[in-house]
């Protein structure tokens, strides 16, 4: 009877221990992959369905993508991507997205446009100080409010080109815009404006939501 030297038994028993640190390695590897494939999917969709024909060929930056566990059955998705928009070289956006890896599913795709720049009111006696002022703080705090107002909402749309600046009290600046929004999976969009107060320091200190 041949018995099995004692170094080959630790070889292998070494050659195992390996082999499962680098499949318990590239587990979470694969689900990272899975998340970022299926919420870029999901961005991609709604960029085509929300800009119809003006959006083309979808591109996604990976040195820009963040992907954050949420909690135990969700992952969170964030980065930047560009879209072919008419004759122009690209317009540049962001996106947020949670992925469930039991479901293989996505919920909370917001998707907002970055190439414009917030856009003056017309009185020519009034400038706003922009050197603080940021849209996506605005935005965020009414993608947060919309989900608070209808739990499941999905698709949040900002539309750049809406943004308004007027003056209000005490030095204060009004930031408005629309949007639009799918209240709930297989829902169809739905328009809707908003409202933030910010003061100068770049803070939103109120925030209005209208249809």
């Amino acid at each position: 009877m041949h018995i099995a030297s004692i170094p080959t038994i630790t070889a292998a028993l070494l050659c195992g221990a390996i082999a499962g640190q680098v499949m318990a390695q590239s587990a979470p590897a694969k689900r990272d992959d899975r998340a970022a494939q299926a919420c870029e999917d999901a961005v991609t969709s709604t960029v085509q369905r929300m800009r119809g024909t003006a959006a083309r060929n979808v591109r996604f930056v990976p040195s820009r993508r963040i992907l954050d566990t949420v909690s135990d059955e969700e992952i969170g998705v964030k980065g930047e991507g560009r879209y072919r928009s008419g004759a122009s070289g690209g317009t540049p956006f962001t996106y947020t997205c949670t992925f469930s890896p039991a479901t293989g599913g996505t919920s909370g795709v917001v998707f907002r446009d970055d190439s414009a720049a917030p856009r003056a009111a017309a009185e020519p006696a009034w400038q706003p100080d922009l050197t603080n002022l940021s849209p996506a703080a605005c935005e965020t705090a009414a993608a947060t409010a919309l989900k608070d107002r209808y739990p499941h909402v999905v698709n949040i749309v900002f539309g750049s080109d809406s943004r308004t600046l007027r003056p209000a009290p005490n030095g204060h600046t009004s930031l408005q815009g629309q949007g639009s929004a799918a209240r709930a999976p297989g829902m169809s969009p739905s328009h809707f404006s908003y409202r933030c107060e910010v003061d100068g320091r770049g803070g939103v200190l109120g925030l209005q939501l209208g249809d």
